[in-house]
């Protein structure tokens, strides 16, 4: 039953449900009628290297035909471990048009995770990006029983010198048996040249296994060498078999995200999952074709928010420049983008120093510092959905040509459209860059859903909320709070995962999203809160709480360990002593003071730091603990703090401890200084003060890749 008892759609003129098309026909059509010499465009070295629509589809094709002769069968996988650029929408397209299912790895996961993956979805070849990522994973990939063929995109110009040297061994004679472990390539029909050298590389996980001696032969090849594979085979008759082959309903693409206990979870979308979610945001614009809208990109395009909107600027014949997160302050000046899509962090980042200038500003006489702070005050007026008139209007004007147009140039000065996604945007924030001439649209929608169900679009645009359904979907509000989501965007299902496919979508087909919200009299969605412990960080990356909490629980020194950073930079943790086991620790280590000063001993808070890295260790690095609060309370029924059955409320924990959650992210912890991969460093305080701490370790493969 509904909470309302109202099911809410997509308004009148706010875009169009379009089905039927594959991925690959959305490229398909935008050579024919909006051809671009500079679609893709990639940052080097020696300054940006373009590549149109049609030389995109032309290497797409020869690769994907290149891809099918390595006995590849239609939806059998394909795992991407590349970077978020030019060449990662290669392969992609080149899957795609292949019949290929391919499967995204974020370059930021820990090694076991990948390896778990490609096990799990059954790969059968793996792109990458270069040689230091393949040389991270190759002591691990004996274990990868279907895996046959590695591709890597940028090799060294002495490639072939590297790949007799470096890379290949001797599989053996033949005799050893003619079955590979992963069933249909025989050692005898291998040439031995080809084959990468496991045994040199061999470092079995965790110690309990031992590297086999004659593992399965797992070849590599450059892209390049691929790509000439295809083309020798390239002719129309070959690619409209294959084309006539693939169906919208087909499986695209599988989508890896934590599941509720940490365990990864492959979401499957289909072609028309994908295109249906773009066409139908895009529509909702009312954007303009062609290479006049241009496009900066630097959001993962593991993630199907970043996707899907690749495939629409595809479709639109844009012209879209992939940059990096270190570079993209610098690249928005250059290429002066007029749609570009960020996560929240970056645009509140831009607000908090708006705010800071005027604060520094304020009370100075000279004339830029007053023109400043009267701009920003006419600024945070500003309401979405309420158009300014008379005298406000009028002086909104003003400060737009005096002052909004300097703010805009930190964007390039020619962006039409901001667009959120990945977490929850702050109401001021969306309003003042409104009144500024610079509209955000905020969405919602999960990886389970293609992306968007719900987002801000033309006059359907509302501060604080995320927006109006997307047309084909259907949005309801449970009687607990959670929002519920029906429509041709939502997932098949969790691969090989039929239980957890049951919970999440039901036997009336709606799919529970375990996040709270509600409609407002208008028709916008908010969201209110969680129902799930997973949680998004203000970077749009998952935070799966159970492991982490479960992992610090075990030790007797802790009563309760309670994940906090829900739409923040970090994740942290309120830890809950166990305070009767840690007076004795402490005592056994010399130290006897009350619980207050005891909380603050740099001795204990390095115990605690210990126990935090143990607990941080086989998560990926934006995942981890990053600080922590020691609370000195205990959370029993009484106090409200845990339900009679001895779970947690969190909503109850948050709320009272807020202050506590609110200093952690506002002041810089001495205690515990971070390094480059957010581990803390606890060195010097265990050297000095605490040489009875052992200091906590964790094994290679359990750490992220170093990207």
């Amino acid at each position: 039953m509904f909470y309302d008892h109202k099911i809410y759609r997509a308004p009148p003129d706010s875009g169009e449900m379009i089905l039927g098309w594959t991925l690959p026909s959305l490229l398909d059509r935008v050579c024919k009628d909006s051809p671009n010499p500079h679609a893709l465009n990639q940052w080097t070295l020696t300054g940006w290297k373009s590549l149109s629509n049609q030389e995109l589809r032309i290497a797409a094709e020869e690769i994907g035909l290149g891809l099918r002769d390595l006995q590849l069968e239609k939806g059998e996988r394909v795992a991407l471990l590349l970077h978020s650029d030019a060449n990662f929408c290669i392969a992609d397209m080149a899957c795609l048009l292949a019949g290929l299912v391919d499967v995204p790895i974020d370059i930021t996961q820990t090694i076991e995770h990948i390896i778990f993956i490609l096990r799990h979805s059954e790969t059968k070849v793996l792109i990458v990006s270069n040689l230091d990522l393949l040389y991270q994973l190759v002591p691990y990939l004996w274990d990868t029983t279907d895996l046959h063929t590695v591709i890597v995109v940028d090799v060294p110009s002495d490639w072939q010198e590297v790949h007799r040297q470096q890379l290949i061994c001797s599989l053996g004679n033949g005799e050893q048996g003619e079955e590979t472990r992963h069933g249909h390539w025989q050692a005898k029909e291998i040439p031995q040249e080809l084959c990468l050298c496991l045994p040199e590389f061999c470092s079995p996980m965790g110690g309990e296994k031992s590297c086999p001696e004659i593992p399965q032969c797992i070849q590599v090849f450059s892209l390049d060498e691929i790509r000439a594979r295809g083309a020798m085979q390239t002719s129309p008759e070959q690619l409209q078999q294959i084309s006539s082959s693939i169906a919208a309903t087909d499986l695209a693409t599988i989508i890896y995200i934590p599941g509720a206990t940490g365990k990864l979870q492959g979401v499957m979308l289909t072609h028309e999952n994908l295109s249906a979610n773009a066409l139908a945001m895009f529509t909702g614009n009312k954007l303009t074709y062609g290479a006049q809208e241009v496009v900066l990109s630097f959001l993962p395009l593991t993630h199907v928010f970043a996707r899907v909107l690749l495939y629409g600027h595809l479709y639109y014949g844009h012209s879209i420049y992939f940059s990096h997160p270190q570079r993209v302050l610098k690249h928005l000046q250059q290429v002066r983008p007029t749609i570009f899509a960020t996560v929240p962090l970056l645009l509140e980042k831009v607000y908090e120093k708006l705010l800071e200038t005027g604060k520094k500003r304020r009370g100075r006489s000279q004339p830029l510092s007053i023109l400043f702070n009267w701009a920003l005050k006419l600024a945070q007026r500003y309401e979405l959905g309420n158009p300014p008139t008379g005298v406000y209007a009028r002086m909104l004007h003003l400060a737009n040509r005096l002052v909004f147009s300097r703010w805009r140039s930190l964007f390039g000065g020619r962006i039409k459209y901001l667009v959120s996604g990945g977490a929850s945007l702050k109401a001021e924030v969306a309003n003042l860059f409104a009144a500024a001439g610079m509209e955000i649209l905020q969405g919602y929608g999960l990886t389970e859903t293609s992306s968007a169900v719900t987002c801000n679009r033309g006059k359907f645009n509302r501060a604080g909320t995320v927006g109006v359904p997307l047309p084909g979907v259907e949005v309801a509000i449970a009687e607990d709070g959670e929002i519920l989501i029906r429509g041709p965007y939502n997932t098949q299902g969790y691969y090989k995962n039929p239980e957890a496919s049951k919970q999440l979508i039901d036997g009336e087909g709606w799919l529970h999203t375990g996040d709270l919200g509600e409609f407002t009299p208008e028709g916008f969605l908010k969201i209110t809160g969680l129902k799930k412990s997973r949680f998004k960080l203000s970077t749009g990356k998952y935070v799966t709480p159970e492991p982490l909490e479960t992992k610090l629980e075990q030790s007797p020194l802790i009563g309760y360990a309670i994940a906090v950073g829900s739409e923040r930079k970090f994740c942290a943790m309120l830890i809950f002593p166990d305070l009767q086991q840690l007076d004795l620790t402490a005592q056994t280590m010399g130290i006897n003071l009350p619980t207050e000063e005891l909380l603050q001993h740099p001795c204990i808070i390095a115990l605690y730091q210990t126990l935090v890295d143990e607990a941080n260790c086989h998560l990926p690095y934006w995942s981890t603990v990053k600080r922590f609060q020691l609370i000195n309370a205990i959370l029993t029924v009484e106090n409200g703090m845990l339900t009679p059955d001895g779970e947690v409320m969190r909503a109850k924990v948050l709320e009272v401890y807020s202050q506590q959650i609110q200093a952690i992210y506002n002041t810089q912890n001495s205690k515990t200084k971070k390094n480059g991969n957010g581990q803390a460093e606890t060195e010097d305080i265990l050297a000095s003060l605490c040489p009875s701490i052992p200091q906590a370790s964790c094994p290679a493969f359990a750490k992220s890749l170093n990207s």
